[in-house]
């Protein structure tokens, strides 16, 4: 049988700018895994931390970004081949300042900060789209709204 584990997260850093919401963007560095592919913040829960510990850590440690708020968005299962497990990744989203000034670490080559349709377009991956359009529903005014107390992490 094929196990099953919580064992990453996908982090969209979302800011407030004129007239809407902007999502930051990040090329692959090319000594990385999916080298030049754009995508968000990806990260494996070390032993004995909690999803949204482990979001915000890796928010500082691969954009140099404050969390100013985070929502738990949804679950995403995928199948890693090399450890023939499934894995399931929490997505978060997580809201920084509207000036937040990013500092690439070594896994990433570029970052830009784009509208939601246009992130959409350059993201690699298609569940990372289906999972910006779920935070664009749920987030889009800024926060949850009446979900509030069930979506914030932090």
């Amino acid at each position: 049988m094929t196990p099953a584990d919580v064992g990453t997260v996908d982090v969209f850093v979302v800011r407030q700018a004129a007239p809407g919401l902007e999502v930051l963007v990040m090329r692959r560095a090319p000594a990385m895994r999916c080298a030049g592919a754009w995508e968000v913040i990806h990260g494996r829960i070390e032993t004995g931390e909690r999803p949204e510990d482990t979001a915000l850590r890796e928010t500082s440690e691969e954009t140099g970004l404050h969390v100013e708020r985070l929502y738990s968005v949804r679950c995403l299962p995928f199948y890693v081949l090399k450890q023939q497990r499934v894995n399931i990744a929490v997505v978060f989203a997580a809201f920084v300042a509207p000036r937040a000034v990013v500092t690439l670490g070594e896994e990433h080559t570029d970052a830009e900060w784009l509208p939601f349709a246009e992130a959409a377009e350059r993201l690699a991956w298609p569940s990372a789209r289906d999972s910006l359009r779920d935070i664009q529903q749920l987030l889009g005014t800024g926060d949850a709204g009446p979900l509030e107390d069930v979506l914030r992490a932090r």
